[in-house]
């Protein structure tokens, strides 16, 4: 991967919207030369998807709940099970298998404690749990889907 490829996925990342030839003109490239390399990026499956962002706030999810689970059971049967469970669940939004104090951390959105309440009863009903501690962020100070491509290495 080159700078110019780091520079469309840089710009990709900030707005998935943006056209071909809005990104060549960017990145110094004609339109074409541009398309081949955002078609090569996506075979590699370097870019893995093109999604839309929505303002939680103005949808009503402007909760998030940082969820950190224990578990007595360390088998793949339970594993798998645990996990298809929670994928289930719309308001989990992100899910670690965690190394440390917990095992697992969930991150849940929903619009308010009520709704949390609700989620936390079908989670706890869902499968056996050793402890369940939950977290409720107060203010989002960082949020950023882009990720640091400095760090790439790319064949």
């Amino acid at each position: 991967m080159d700078r110019i490829d780091r520079k469309i996925l840089e710009l990709l990342q900030q707005n998935s919207q943006l056209s071909t030839a809005e990104i060549a003109d960017q990145v110094g490239l004609s339109t074409t030369p541009c398309w081949r390399r955002i078609q090569r990026l996506e075979e590699k499956g370097i870019i893995a998807s093109r999604v839309v962002l929505l303002d939680r706030e103005k949808i009503n999810l402007g909760t998030d709940v940082f969820i950190a689970v224990k578990t007595n059971q360390h088998n793949w049967d339970w594993l798998q099970d645990f996990s298809r469970k929670v994928a289930k669940f719309p308001e989990v939004v992100e899910f670690y298998r965690m190394a440390g104090e917990s095992d697992y951390l969930l991150r849940v959105v929903v619009p308010d404690i009520k709704a949390f309440d609700a989620f936390y009863k079908k989670l706890v009903q869902s499968t056996e749990l050793a402890d369940v501690s939950s977290s409720f962020a107060m203010e989002q100070i960082k949020y950023t889907t882009a990720l640091p491509l400095q760090y790439s290495q790319i064949d």
